[in-house]
Protein backbone atom coordinates (compact mmCIF):
# COMPACT_ATOMS: atom_id res chain seq x y z
CA UNK A 1 0.00 0.00 0.00
CA UNK A 2 2.82 2.42 0.83
CA UNK A 3 4.43 1.74 -2.55
CA UNK A 4 1.13 2.53 -4.28
CA UNK A 5 0.89 5.83 -2.38
CA UNK A 6 4.48 6.72 -3.27
CA UNK A 7 3.85 5.89 -6.94
CA UNK A 8 0.65 7.96 -6.93
CA UNK A 9 2.49 10.93 -5.37
CA UNK A 10 5.27 10.60 -7.97
CA UNK A 11 2.73 10.59 -10.82
CA UNK A 12 0.95 13.66 -9.39
CA UNK A 13 4.25 15.53 -8.86
CA UNK A 14 5.37 14.64 -12.40
CA UNK A 15 2.05 15.83 -13.82
CA UNK A 16 2.27 19.14 -11.98
CA UNK A 17 5.84 19.69 -13.24
CA UNK A 18 4.77 18.87 -16.79
CA UNK A 19 1.88 21.35 -16.58
CA UNK A 20 4.31 23.99 -15.29
CA UNK A 21 6.68 23.35 -18.18
CA UNK A 22 3.83 23.57 -20.71
CA UNK A 23 2.59 26.79 -19.12
CA UNK A 24 6.11 28.23 -19.31
CA UNK A 25 6.10 27.69 -23.09
CA UNK A 26 2.95 29.80 -23.54
CA UNK A 27 4.30 33.12 -24.80
CA UNK A 28 1.08 35.14 -24.86
CA UNK A 29 1.61 38.85 -24.35
CA UNK A 30 5.37 38.56 -24.52
CA UNK A 31 7.79 41.02 -26.22
CA UNK A 32 11.13 39.81 -27.57
CA UNK A 33 14.34 41.06 -29.22
CA UNK A 34 16.88 39.19 -31.28
CA UNK A 35 19.97 39.19 -33.45
CA UNK A 36 20.60 37.21 -36.62
CA UNK A 37 23.36 36.47 -39.11
CA UNK A 38 23.47 34.64 -42.38
CA UNK A 39 23.65 35.15 -46.11
CA UNK A 40 21.76 37.23 -48.65
CA UNK A 41 21.27 35.18 -51.80
CA UNK A 42 21.19 37.43 -54.86
CA UNK A 43 19.88 35.90 -58.08
CA UNK A 44 22.64 37.32 -60.28
CA UNK A 45 25.57 35.15 -61.35
CA UNK A 46 27.86 38.20 -61.61
CA UNK A 47 27.45 39.12 -57.93
CA UNK A 48 28.77 37.33 -54.87
CA UNK A 49 26.31 36.75 -52.03
CA UNK A 50 26.99 39.12 -49.11
CA UNK A 51 27.07 38.18 -45.43
CA UNK A 52 23.95 39.39 -43.61
CA UNK A 53 23.55 40.59 -40.03
CA UNK A 54 20.54 42.10 -38.34
CA UNK A 55 18.36 42.86 -35.37
CA UNK A 56 14.66 42.30 -34.81
CA UNK A 57 11.97 42.86 -32.22
CA UNK A 58 8.46 41.51 -31.84
CA UNK A 59 5.48 40.85 -29.68
CA UNK A 60 3.51 37.60 -29.27
CA UNK A 61 -0.18 38.43 -28.89
CA UNK A 62 -0.96 34.83 -27.96
CA UNK A 63 0.82 31.49 -28.23
CA UNK A 64 0.46 31.49 -32.05
CA UNK A 65 0.12 35.01 -33.48
CA UNK A 66 2.49 37.97 -33.22
CA UNK A 67 4.11 40.90 -35.01
CA UNK A 68 7.76 41.53 -35.81
CA UNK A 69 9.98 44.26 -37.26
CA UNK A 70 13.53 43.77 -38.48
CA UNK A 71 16.57 45.40 -40.02
CA UNK A 72 19.14 43.30 -41.89
CA UNK A 73 22.26 44.75 -43.52
CA UNK A 74 25.30 43.33 -45.28
CA UNK A 75 29.01 43.81 -45.65
CA UNK A 76 30.43 45.46 -48.78
CA UNK A 77 31.01 42.88 -51.50
CA UNK A 78 33.53 43.45 -54.29
CA UNK A 79 32.22 43.22 -57.85
CA UNK A 80 34.48 41.94 -60.63
CA UNK A 81 34.17 44.66 -63.30
CA UNK A 82 36.55 42.95 -65.72
CA UNK A 83 38.31 46.31 -66.19
CA UNK A 84 41.80 46.99 -64.91
CA UNK A 85 41.89 49.88 -62.43
CA UNK A 86 38.12 50.00 -61.94
CA UNK A 87 36.82 48.85 -58.55
CA UNK A 88 33.20 48.34 -57.59
CA UNK A 89 31.33 47.06 -54.56
CA UNK A 90 27.77 46.79 -53.31
CA UNK A 91 25.82 46.18 -50.11
CA UNK A 92 22.22 45.35 -49.24
CA UNK A 93 19.87 46.58 -46.51
CA UNK A 94 16.34 45.43 -45.74
CA UNK A 95 13.66 46.77 -43.43
CA UNK A 96 10.53 44.74 -42.73
CA UNK A 97 7.32 44.54 -40.74
CA UNK A 98 5.57 41.18 -40.49
CA UNK A 99 2.70 39.30 -38.95
CA UNK A 100 3.97 36.02 -37.51
CA UNK A 101 2.50 32.61 -36.79
CA UNK A 102 4.18 30.01 -34.57
CA UNK A 103 3.21 26.38 -34.21
CA UNK A 104 4.62 24.74 -31.09
CA UNK A 105 5.18 21.03 -31.72
CA UNK A 106 3.54 19.02 -28.91
CA UNK A 107 5.74 17.88 -26.03
CA UNK A 108 8.90 19.46 -27.45
CA UNK A 109 10.68 22.79 -27.36
CA UNK A 110 10.70 22.87 -31.19
CA UNK A 111 8.42 25.22 -33.14
CA UNK A 112 7.74 26.22 -36.73
CA UNK A 113 7.41 29.87 -37.70
CA UNK A 114 5.90 31.64 -40.67
CA UNK A 115 5.82 35.35 -41.36
CA UNK A 116 4.19 37.54 -43.96
CA UNK A 117 4.36 41.29 -44.33
CA UNK A 118 5.99 44.19 -46.10
CA UNK A 119 9.71 44.80 -46.70
CA UNK A 120 11.94 47.35 -48.37
CA UNK A 121 15.25 46.24 -49.87
CA UNK A 122 17.97 48.75 -50.78
CA UNK A 123 21.14 48.14 -52.77
CA UNK A 124 24.01 50.63 -52.77
CA UNK A 125 26.67 50.38 -55.49
CA UNK A 126 29.89 52.38 -55.67
CA UNK A 127 32.51 52.47 -58.43
CA UNK A 128 35.91 54.16 -58.52
CA UNK A 129 38.99 54.06 -60.73
CA UNK A 130 42.69 54.75 -60.43
CA UNK A 131 42.25 58.29 -61.74
CA UNK A 132 40.17 59.23 -58.69
CA UNK A 133 36.78 59.34 -60.37
CA UNK A 134 33.98 57.71 -58.46
CA UNK A 135 30.26 57.22 -58.72
CA UNK A 136 27.58 55.67 -56.59
CA UNK A 137 24.01 54.60 -57.06
CA UNK A 138 21.21 53.38 -54.83
CA UNK A 139 18.06 51.47 -55.74
CA UNK A 140 15.23 50.16 -53.62
CA UNK A 141 12.35 47.76 -54.02
CA UNK A 142 9.35 47.46 -51.69
CA UNK A 143 6.66 44.84 -51.57
CA UNK A 144 5.23 41.75 -49.97
CA UNK A 145 7.80 39.62 -48.15
CA UNK A 146 7.67 36.52 -46.03
CA UNK A 147 9.55 33.61 -44.60
CA UNK A 148 9.49 30.23 -42.93
CA UNK A 149 11.66 28.82 -40.18
CA UNK A 150 12.25 26.47 -37.31
CA UNK A 151 13.04 27.45 -33.75
CA UNK A 152 14.03 25.85 -30.46
CA UNK A 153 13.18 27.17 -26.99
CA UNK A 154 16.05 26.53 -24.58
CA UNK A 155 13.94 27.93 -21.75
CA UNK A 156 10.98 30.34 -21.46
CA UNK A 157 13.22 33.33 -22.28
CA UNK A 158 15.88 32.15 -24.76
CA UNK A 159 15.47 30.55 -28.18
CA UNK A 160 17.23 30.15 -31.52
CA UNK A 161 15.68 30.28 -35.00
CA UNK A 162 16.76 29.35 -38.51
CA UNK A 163 14.84 31.21 -41.25
CA UNK A 164 14.54 31.38 -45.01
CA UNK A 165 13.00 34.68 -46.20
CA UNK A 166 11.83 36.03 -49.53
CA UNK A 167 12.78 39.71 -49.29
CA UNK A 168 12.37 41.14 -52.80
CA UNK A 169 12.56 40.10 -56.41
CA UNK A 170 15.91 38.32 -56.90
CA UNK A 171 16.83 38.57 -53.18
CA UNK A 172 16.33 35.88 -50.53
CA UNK A 173 17.86 35.57 -47.08
CA UNK A 174 19.01 32.60 -45.03
CA UNK A 175 19.76 33.32 -41.35
CA UNK A 176 20.19 31.85 -37.91
CA UNK A 177 19.37 33.99 -34.91
CA UNK A 178 18.95 34.11 -31.17
CA UNK A 179 16.20 35.87 -29.27
CA UNK A 180 15.44 36.90 -25.74
CA UNK A 181 11.84 37.06 -24.53
CA UNK A 182 10.89 39.40 -21.68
Amino acid sequence: MKNLQKALLAVIAGSVMTMSAQAAMNYAGQPYVGIKAGKFMVDDSDLDDPTAYGVYAGYNFDSNFGAEIEYVGSNDVDVDTGLSGVNADYNLKTYGAYGTYRYQFPNTALYAKGKLGFAKAEIDVSVDNVLGYSASSSESDSGVAGGIGLGYNFNPNVSVEAEYDYVAEDVTLLTIGAQYKF
